[in-house]
């Protein structure tokens, strides 16, 4: 036997008291899971949103190194993509229904609610007694969304910093000046965006400024906007609502103008991709730089100052071990392996790891060659540091429907923002004291 089966075995071994407790998520329940070693290999099935096949063969290549190493555990690992747009409802289905997946992906608006319902095995203990997996390299902030009680139930695997993608050439054929340098003065901001993202879509006949993601249904991507008026959809205990608040009133009224005033933003209805070049800019997370070709001149900046300074936003997402799952304890074994230094640092490719000791752009470089060591520095080393998320919240489910519904009113030409906000908080209130 290998050294490395004989760490895995005393992982597990340690994993082995993972507390099983039952499925608490709206309609769903659970019986306790099991936490003995299995007599015979098990098959591990992990839920994911992607379907980049590079991504799911590297996902593989890790798992088939697992299973290797130790046969006595697990025969099989399969990855189960789920799109994006329906990923919690079918998750969150399976639980409920009894087929739930040894491991998942979870996005960070949902983190509350999965970790304080009980749907999630602890796996502290199995990170932290790995010997080789050295769970002080883990950022404190970047696991404070998966935390309660200091016990830890998901491994936040990316933290994906929100950036500016900007297509130098349609920039420059409007005679528009370089973010980067702009960036360099202290003059990028919000309004600088909008201005030149306006003078760029007249001159091109494309789109300006596209908030990817957003198409005016998932309006929490709109914090990469927001944040930088300092502001926020409810207070940080989630208690109250504080989108009647000036600078959310401020914010919402500077982007509705954006999209009906000035012609910076596309309106409902369009669909503009960046990366198509279809628009001048595009704010998205780091990850997807992926998708960046030599068919335009490009270049990524930091997201703008706006009037409450520089703030940066982070989308995190984490995997974690669903307690009512058949195999919890090897579950948690291979997400040990998984997430370990050596395989953080392949995973980096295309999720920065929430480990200090691979923030930094000479790791990071390695396994982003599309970005410069600059790039990576000012927008992921430096993106991350007191980075807020997306809106988060126990109940964010319902909020999110709810939220999205009332937002529709705002999205016409002559739309009260005021009015509107003030609707919304009326509307969202009794979930937020519920």
């Amino acid at each position: 036997m290998s050294p490395l089966n004989t760490r895995r075995r005393l992982s597990l071994t340690a994993g082995a008291g993972i507390a099983a407790v039952a499925l608490a998520l709206t309609g769903c329940s659970g019986s306790p899971a099991g936490t003995e070693t299995p007599d015979e290999p098990v098959e591990l099935r992990m839920t994911v949103w992607t379907a980049d096949e590079t991504q799911l063969a590297m996902f593989q290549e890790i798992a088939d190194a697992y299973v290797a190493e130790n046969p006595e555990l697990v025969s099989k690992v399969t990855f189960e993509p789920i799109p994006f747009e329906d990923y919690t409802t079918t998750l969150t289905t399976q639980l409920a229904g009894g087929n739930a997946p040894d491991l998942g992906w979870i996005l960070e608006s949902y983190a509350p609610e999965f970790v304080s319902s009980g749907a999630l095995a602890d796996i502290t203990d199995t990170l932290k007694d790995d010997e080789d997996y050295d769970y002080d390299d883990l950022l404190d902030s970047s696991l404070a969304l998966w935390q309660k009680d200091d016990r830890l139930f998901a491994y936040p695997f990316s933290n994906s910093p929100f950036a500016m993608f900007v297509n130098t050439d349609q920039l420059e054929a409007a005679g528009q000046p370089n973010p980067a340098d702009l960036v360099a003065s202290g003059d990028w901001t919000f309004d600088a965006a909008r201005d030149m993202s306006a003078a760029a879509a007249e001159t091109s006949g494309t789109a300006g400024l596209v908030v990817r993601d957003f198409d005016y249904q998932a309006w929490e991507v709109l914090a990469s906007v927001w944040a930088a008026w300092g502001a926020a959809p409810w207070s940080e205990d989630g208690t109250t609502c504080t989108l009647t608040d000036p600078e959310m009133v401020d914010a919402m009224t500077w982007y509705h103008d954006a999209v009906f005033v000035d012609g910076a933003i596309p309106g409902p209805g369009v669909t503009a991709d960046f990366f198509a070049g279809d628009a001048a800019m595009t704010i998205t997370q780091i990850s997807r730089a992926s998708a960046l070709d030599d068919s335009f001149a490009w270049d990524i900046v930091p997201l703008p100052d706006g009037p409450g300074g520089h703030q940066n936003v982070i989308g995190q997402a984490g995997i974690g071990v669903f307690a009512n799952a058949e195999h919890p304890t090897v579950a948690a074994d291979f997400l040990a392996y998984f997430t370990d230094p050596a395989n953080a640092e392949k995973l980096a490719t295309y999720f920065p790891p929430p480990r200090e000791s691979l923030l930094n752009a000479e790791t990071l470089g390695a396994a982003n060659p599309k970005l410069s060591e600059e790039q990576l520095q000012a927008v992921v080393v430096d993106g991350i540091q007191d980075a807020v998320t997306k809106p988060t919240h126990v109940n964010f489910a319902k909020l999110q429907d709810a939220v999205r519904s009332q937002l529709d009113a705002m999205w016409t030409a002559d739309a009260d923002v005021e009015q509107v906000l003030s609707g919304t908080c009326e509307a969202i209130t009794p979930l937020l004291e519920g």
